[in-house]
């Protein structure tokens, strides 16, 4: 019986890291930024990932669009997740929330991944662009900071 309630305590506990650790990233349908190849990114393309090329890193699962990407990816991971865990950068920065994305908005900025909120009417990445020299990255830095640690 304690061996039983040992398992049942530690099972839970490895579901609320995994989910803790995932909400860390934006994930729609199980796939970090909607399933979308960020390697593909750092080409200039928002291009849709296929399941059988995927890996977990840090709690989230991402899909790549060929063995060649997900490689690429396992070899440095750091380099190509995307900041702010895939939120929508303008909303971190300007409200301090995490706000969903639009996967084909992007912006590769001094060699780093920023997603945008673009729906509506609204596209952020054009108010991102606009106002980037009011010191937005660095407020959405700040303010990242202080959404992971709560």
């Amino acid at each position: 019986m304690k061996a039983k309630t040992i398992a049942i305590v530690l099972l839970l506990f490895g579901m609320l890291t995994s989910v803790e650790a995932q909400s860390y990233y934006y994930t729609k349908k199980g796939f970090a930024i909607q399933g979308s190849d960020v390697v593909s990114y750092f080409e200039n393309k928002a291009e849709e990932g296929k399941k059988e090329f995927k890996t977990t890193y840090d709690g989230a699962t991402f899909k790549f669009i060929s063995q060649a990407h997900l490689d690429t990816f396992l070899k440095n991971p750091k380099q190509y997740l995307p900041q702010y865990g895939g939120y929508c950068a303008y909303a971190i920065a300007e409200k301090s929330k995490k706000v969903s994305i639009n996967p084909k908005t992007f912006e590769i900025r001094d060699g780093k991944l920023y997603l945008f909120y673009n729906s509506w009417g609204t596209n952020t990445l054009k108010l991102w662009q606009k106002d980037i020299l009011k010191g937005l990255q660095k407020k959405a830095d700040q303010n990242w900071d202080t959404i992971i640690k709560s």
